[in-house]
């Protein structure tokens, strides 16, 4: 009987074909392990760069390319149109690498032209001051190492990129965008392989699961099938799979990485590791995340990631207010005031509140949005309870210092807001938080780990309520963060709140989402500044990299919002019928507003539009906040006119706080970054009118 493995970049190739043609595919792979039976007949190809590369036929216009492992065992690569697939298996060469052990594909036919007409040799090359042993050492292979002497430009090693194995390319990106050697051994250390035999590419495909799966049967087989696009976002990059399959952390564990790099599914294959290694006497995972639709994503991903339901009922997925929630209400209903009736309150506080004298010399009051930060980000922050504490409280990313009188005025017009909500037995997210934390301490954790996705968004609160969940010791804590991806107001150091992540943190830096062009735009958009982690060290971009090419993002601009959306329409059309799957459809904006209306523009030309009340699958519609921690294939971001972007009640006035006026203007930033890298393929920009000074080609 011959056993089937799915390779990963099969799975984006079949989400994108016909379903006349997947069906076909389905069959034939119901087939395969008869494969001598029913006229399916396994075929090699006269002038194959690879002894290994077999074709089967799908029907009368497609096929199926495979690569024979040994032993009966066969991994199946693509489903093409019959040239392109007879094109894609002759070009093709599959070697184990000497250093990993790792399975790898290269453009053999590819490589094989770039040495015909190499480029011709500068002054300097890119990898001069790296040694052939260095490169070797890291996984290069030596045969290619004459024509990497010859590269003197990123255009020139992007050119030959395309042709080479995705392992080796990430070396070589690294080592191109500044990172040392050492840099990059410490992300491959950890994989070198002893006695790699380079003729057993079936040792080396089961050391490979970021890039081969092997199928246990049919089951398994029809639910890859039924949702590859969801399916291809669950496999692990080495480096990922090292973090996440390591058997202890002896205290919290705190993975950064900015967008795309995978943070996400090595926390859910973190849960599922741990789950697996409880004992049955009731212990329990909690993955929590900032909000409710992340909290949903991250149970929909965990439902494609383990079929054993055993596994799944030891994690709850919930989303940190929800959890606080329910330990602080204990079973009573509580009542959260929403942003609405905060900015009355607010208003109101701020209308009769305190005066200072700002830097055009003008006596004027503080604004509602200056004394709501003050409220979340000083005195909730530290827990301040009385005048005098905060009196004596740092204020540090707050801007100008307070003199001890404005400081009093402030805590007497904060105090009113308080005060107002607990006569009207409200309570915010945040308040509901320090309760919980309270209660929680006073009884036994109820977990043995907690692991916490977009850590960079939570709350000193929430923090407090996650430690108070667990015990310290051994992976007690597994936490992801990137805060280039901060889009609310919380700055933390974890190690003020008893979580010390001091030698326990790894960085990812290879994006394996997003293309190198749609990196390159995204990153542009953050204006080149840094950002402070939850260790309290300055973060850094360096060696953030895309492995993986594709089109240039498509900047449209129109003169009126009716001439945008005809073209959104047009747009997301085109997608659908090129067999893109609606639900890896995105459309972005910035405000609600704007969802509301494209969302309707959408359904009136007959494009299904996503409506999770109601169960409806379709195009993801949805502020650029309600993104997070999603992907796409294909994204299109919207209304990005001068007077939507940034927001102008997101953004501080700059004449009474200048520097929450950049802070603000850095958010909003962040916030279109966070947009722009839940494209996978294809990324498209609108506006009408003037666009926003946010947007790169236009600052």
């Amino acid at each position: 009987m011959a056993e089937l493995a799915i390779d990963r970049g099969f799975l984006p190739a079949y989400a994108r074909l016909d379903r006349r043609v997947q069906r076909a595919v389905d069959a034939a792979i119901g087939k395969f392990a008869q494969h001598t039976h029913a006229g399916l007949h396994l075929e090699k190809l006269a002038g194959a760069r690879d002894p290994h590369i077999r074709t089967i036929r799908i029907d009368q216009f497609y096929r199926g390319v495979v690569l024979a492992l040994g032993e009966q065992r066969y991994a199946l690569l693509n489903v093409l149109p019959h040239d392109d697939a007879i094109a894609f298996a002759v070009s093709r060469r599959f070697t184990v690498n000497q250093a990993l052990g790792v399975l790898e594909m290269r453009d053999q036919a590819g490589i094989e032209e770039f040495a015909k007409a190499p480029p011709q040799p500068a002054t300097e090359g890119l990898f001069d001051g790296v040694s052939t042993a260095d490169l070797v050492r890291l996984g290069i292979d030596p045969d290619l190492v004459p024509l990497l002497r010859l590269i003197s430009t990123d255009q020139q090693l992007e050119s030959l990129g395309t042709r080479l194995p995705e392992t080796q390319l990430d070396v070589l990106s690294g080592l191109a965008s500044g990172l040392s050697v050492e840099d990059v051994w410490a992300e491959v250390a950890d994989r070198i392989v002893s006695g790699v035999d380079t003729d057993d590419l079936l040792t080396a495909a089961r050391r490979t699961p970021e890039r081969v799966a092997f199928v246990s049967g049919p089951v398994e087989l029809a639910a890859i099938l039924a949702h590859p696009f969801d399916v291809w976002r669950t496999f692990l990059h080495p480096t990922q799979r090292d973090i996440a399959y390591r058997e202890s952390y002896s205290g919290p564990a705190l993975v950064t990485g900015s967008a795309g790099t995978g943070k996400t599914v090595t926390g859910l294959h973190r849960a599922v590791f741990l789950a697996q290694r409880l004992p049955d006497d009731g212990s329990k995972v909690l993955l929590t995340t900032f909000t409710r639709a992340l909290a949903d994503a991250l149970s929909r991903q965990l439902f494609r990631l383990t079929a054993d339901p055993a596994v799944r009922a030891r994690i709850d997925v919930i989303s940190v207010d929800k959890l606080a929630y329910q330990i602080a209400a204990r079973g009573k209903p509580v009542t959260i005031a929403d942003d609405e009736v905060m900015d009355r309150l607010w208003e109101v506080a701020a209308s009769s509140g305190p005066t200072y004298i700002n830097r055009a010399g003008r006596t004027t009051r503080f604004s509602p949005t200056f004394l709501r930060r003050e409220w979340e980000q000083v005195i909730l922050a530290q827990r301040l309870t009385s005048l005098q504490a905060y009196r004596d409280a740092p204020r540090k990313g707050r801007g100008e210092g307070l003199r001890a009188a404005q400081r009093e005025q402030v805590w007497v017009a904060i105090d009113t807001v308080v005060r107002e909500l607990a006569k009207r037995r409200l309570r915010t997210h945040t308040q509901l938080a320090d309760e919980a934390a309270a209660i929680a301490r006073q009884s036994p954790p109820p977990y043995r780990h907690v692991i916490v996705d977009e850590g960079q968004d939570l709350h000193p609160a929430q923090w407090r309520l996650l430690r108070a969940l667990v015990a310290p010791g051994p992976n007690d804590m597994f936490l992801l963060a990137d805060p280039y991806q901060r889009i609310y107001d919380s700055h933390v150091s974890l190690a003020q709140l008893g979580i010390e992540v001091r030698g326990r943190t790894r960085r990812l830096t290879v994006n394996y989402r997003t293309t190198h062009e749609i990196l390159d735009l995204s990153v542009r958009v953050l204006n080149g500044a840094g950002a402070v982690g939850l260790d309290g060290e300055t973060d850094t971009l360096r060696g953030y990299r895309a492995i993986t090419r594709g089109d240039h993002p498509v900047l449209a601009s129109h003169n009126s919002r009716d001439g945008e959306f005809e073209a959104l329409i047009e747009r997301v059309g085109t997608w659908l019928e090129q067999g893109v799957e609606p639900h890896a459809i995105g459309v972005a904006a910035r405000t609600g507003q704007l969802v509301k209306t494209i969302g309707k523009t959408l359904s009136d030309a007959y494009i299904p539009v996503a409506d999770d009340k109601r169960g409806v699958d379709g195009v993801r519609v949805a502020t650029m906040h309600r993104l997070k921690g999603l992907e796409f294939q294909c994204l299109a971001v919207v209304g990005l006119d001068e007077a939507v972007l940034p927001a102008p009640n997101a953004v501080a006035s700059a004449v009474e706080d200048p520097h929450a006026h950049l802070q603000d203007l850095q958010r909003e930033r962040c916030l279109l970054f966070v947009a722009l890298t839940r494209a996978r393929d294809v990324l498209y920009l609108s506006h009408s009118g003037a666009p926003s000074s946010l947007l790169p080609e236009h600052r």
